[in-house]
């Protein structure tokens, strides 16, 4: 999962991954029958019916779940459910009772022939985009409306207590004028007899590969292409039209086969799908950007209104995230992945893998396949470290990823991809270094998916030590201290054995955010968005004449409230010079107007760098370390 987030103080604004055993004596059928019709949708909602087979107990329970795979927050998926039924085989309807937001007992299982219910959508009540709010993470989320369908089928289909691992099948009836798409195995599909609507029936080994396979249905923009043996399969679907699948489609090209060149042996999958949906930044629309990964795909939520160059920056950095999860957790990852319990789970105590190290290859591929520039990618480093110092740079790593639903950790979450991607950073500097450059955290993700793979889980108290073990006794004293310990890392330490140094120098700055830190600020009370002081560090907001304070009322013809700066800012954030722009200001009552062309801004800040007088052994060491 990748969040596209800036911490804009207290108004939270957001631009941004069990299986038990089988009793078989609970129900004598098998697959668990389900269909969603998405041609009798009636108030938003869509119907489900689920039949498991005759049950040989006499009470059993069906879960939604409360959290999803990839996901570090409670969803409750079953607050999206109503006018839930079990009907017996004659018609009639069975009691059943609500344990808790996701489960219903329902009594006289004997009896039970099928239950049905009614999903509501989760994009058109999203407050904050599931991060920090009580609605799920947008890509892990679902959308019901006219043109289209986002089906994250854990948000449609439950289990069946100790039924997990039974074989599922799914019938999704749609208009037979709907484009569809589906990472999950398609057993066929018919018409029915006036040819308005199409059936596809699909196949799901058990229950993980329910949640695991999203699909998209409705008016959709598909463009389809090979890399190397995998095929890709792109599905974008942007209300008006603004983007396309085919637009993005070279950058996705270029990008993927970076990926797969810089992966080299890695196991991959035949097919991999993305899922884009662009919101259209209104009030029912989602509100979380960013995306979450599946072992052949990735659903990604971006603004519709960013501009091109800027969108295409974005999904390379999202999508390249998401596609490195096939290292990580899908096929390196603890038991308490591997056995994820959805409506108890517990978390293990390394995000700094599974996200972190995620997110620093999703960057340093880019550098080695030279989609960027050194200084481009030390730019990045700089803003990793930047904003992980503005988090809490104190707290045991491992210590917040064990406890991650729960406050004061929670809200550290974000620093998975900040000090998560530079902890990798660090071990692989480390273990370039004791090798003589020969190896790196690639190589040691690669013998780790040797040794386990996405059968088999390691020992969550156990892996650090077996990595230590792989390695050099360098790594444990670093884990020590820096990833179980509470030490912040001295990055310069690092810096200086690959022949870096930081040094204060101009630098270019983004027109939302200044050494890493963002310009704007909210108040809740007042419901207000402003600049902060550092605006005016900022050369160009310095030469438009922003003060501290000003509040922010319109931006190029749009209303600023709390509600939508989530998808207004993320344009801003991806603002190029040369854009034209008209933004409406507050000065103590005066209304003050902005209307220009984008020019470069910059800023003084810290400028990570290669040392003149670098030695040989550093320079080698950076080399290999970059272009490994």
């Amino acid at each position: 999962m990748k969040k596209i987030t800036l911490m804009l103080g207290v108004c939270g604004l957001l631009l941004g991954c069990g299986s038990a055993k089988r009793t078989n004596d609970l129900a004598i059928s098998n697959p668990i029958v389900t269909k969603i019709d998405l041609t009798k949708v009636v108030a938003d909602k869509a119907p489900v019916t689920i039949n498991p087979g005759r049950f040989t107990t006499e009470t059993v329970t069906y879960r939604l779940p409360k959290v999803v795979q990839g996901t570090y927050s409670v969803s409750d998926f079953g607050k999206y459910l109503d006018n839930f039924k079990a009907v017996d085989y004659d018609g009639n309807e069975l009691a059943f009772s609500k344990s808790d937001t996701n489960t219903w007992v329902i009594n006289d299982a004997t009896k039970l022939d099928y239950i049905t219910y009614n999903v509501n959508d989760t994009f058109d009540v999203e407050t904050s985009g599931g991060i920090g709010g009580d609605t799920p993470f947008s890509p892990a989320g679902t959308n019901i409306e006219p043109d289209n369908y986002v089906l994250n089928l854990h948000g449609f289909i439950g289990y069946f207590d100790s039924l997990k691992n039974n074989q599922y099948t799914l019938d999704v009836t749609a208009p037979a004028d709907f484009v569809r798409t589906s990472a999950l195995q398609q057993a066929g599909s018919t018409t029915s007899t006036d040819g308005s609507s199409i059936t596809s029936s699909y196949l799901a080994p058990r229950y993980f590969d329910i949640t695991d396979n999203p699909m998209m249905y409705g008016k959709l923009d598909i463009e389809e292409f090979m890399v190397g043996d995998i095929k890709i399969v792109l599905s974008v679907y942007s209300p008006n039209k603004v983007h396309s699948a085919a637009s993005m489609k070279e950058t996705m090209y270029k990008m993927m086969q970076g990926q797969k060149a810089y992966l080299g042996d890695v196991n991959a999958t035949p097919r991999y799908d993305i899922y884009v949906y662009l919101s259209e930044g209104k009030p029912e629309s989602p509100k979380g950007f960013g995306a979450l990964e599946h072992h052949t795909s990735t659903v990604v939520v971006m603004p519709e209104s960013m501009q091109e160059a800027a969108l295409a920056t974005q999904m390379v950095d999202i999508v390249s995230h998401e596609f490195f999860h096939i290292v990580t957790p899908l096929s390196v990852h603890s038991e308490d992945v591997h056995y994820f319990d959805y409506n108890n789970p517990t978390f293990s105590k390394h995000l700094w893998m599974y996200e972190g190290v995620t997110e620093y290859f999703a960057s340093l591929f880019q550098v080695d396949q030279d989609l960027v520039s050194e200084d481009e990618f030390y730019s990045k480093i700089m803003g990793k470290i930047q904003t992980s110092r503005a988090l809490n740079d104190s707290m045991s790593f491992t210590e917040m990823s064990e406890n991650v639903l729960e406050e004061p950790y929670a809200s550290q979450y974000y620093n998975v991809y900040q000090k998560g991607a530079l902890i990798g950073m660090c071990i692989d500097i480390l273990m370039r270094e004791g090798s003589n450059g020969n190896r790196g955290i690639l190589s040691l993700m690669k013998e780790l998916s040797l040794k386990y793979g996405k059968n088999k889980p390691f020992e969550d108290d156990k892996i650090l030590d077996e990595i230590v073990a792989m390695t050099y006794p360098s790594l444990g004293e670093f884990f020590d201290a820096h990833v179980v310990g509470t030490t912040p890392i001295d990055y310069d330490k690092f810096f200086e054995k690959v022949g870096l140094h930081v040094a204060e120098s101009k630098i270019k700055a983004n027109y939302l955010l200044i050494n890493g830190a963002p310009i704007v600020s909210g108040d809740g009370q007042k419901g207000t968005i402003f600049f902060t002081a550092l605006a005016e560090q900022n050369s160009f907001w310095a030469e438009q004449g922003v003060k501290a304070n000003d509040v922010i009322k319109m931006v190029n013809g749009q209303e600023v409230t709390l509600q939508n700066a989530n998808a207004i800012f993320q344009e801003v954030y991806g603002w190029q010079p040369g854009k034209e722009i008209e933004i409406k200001l507050d000065r103590n009552g005066e209304e003050i107007i902005i209307k220009t062309a984008l020019t470069q801004g910059y800023t003084v800040g810290n400028k990570l760098q290669a040392k003149p007088d670098a030695t040989k052994a550093q320079v080698e060491l950076r080399n290999a370390w970059l272009k490994g």
